[in-house]
């Protein structure tokens, strides 16, 4: 009985050691980290927001839209060439993309869109969201995407 216990206790006692390194090692990793930001846009010489982030091994870009007259197709590879270029400043690749978001002025450019963005993301693509949105896309683009990868 006194032999079982102290297997007990023993067993307790280094799994709450374990537990505790393992804490210290994530907050040590935490403090670590520095954010990096890319492209800061200012308003009235205060920052905006910026371009891209990158923060602990993962880059988060900023929605990026087409400012000018075209039609779906060149919209889409508008700004799918502005996330890579962002993603390139940042040290990460279209192929290292975990996540974007689509955001489209009218659902009906679905498929043209769908049509230039395929391939774009390697052999392994992306989660994706698409969604239309009410009242347009900022800046009369007719798409917008951002994006979230890993360096």
């Amino acid at each position: 009985m006194k032999t079982e216990r102290r297997s007990v206790i023993k067993r307790l006692f280094a799994s709450m050691v374990g537990l505790l390194g393992a804490n210290a090692m994530l907050r040590a990793e935490s403090k670590s980290a520095t954010k990096e930001t890319f492209n800061i846009t200012k308003q009235d010489n205060v920052p905006l927001f910026s371009g891209s982030t990158k923060y602990n091994g993962l880059v988060f870009v900023a929605g990026k839209g087409a400012h000018f007259d075209g039609d779906i197709k060149a919209h889409t590879d508008h700004v799918l060439k502005e996330l890579e270029a962002e993603l390139k400043k940042a040290g990460s690749s279209m192929e290292k993309v975990l996540k974007v978001n689509v955001y489209l002025a009218d659902l009906g450019d679905y498929k043209a869109m769908n049509e230039v963005y395929q391939g774009r993301f390697g052999s392994k693509p992306p989660v994706r969201t698409t969604v239309a949105t009410y009242g347009g896309v900022p800046g009369d683009s007719l798409v917008e995407m951002d994006c979230i990868a890993y360096v």
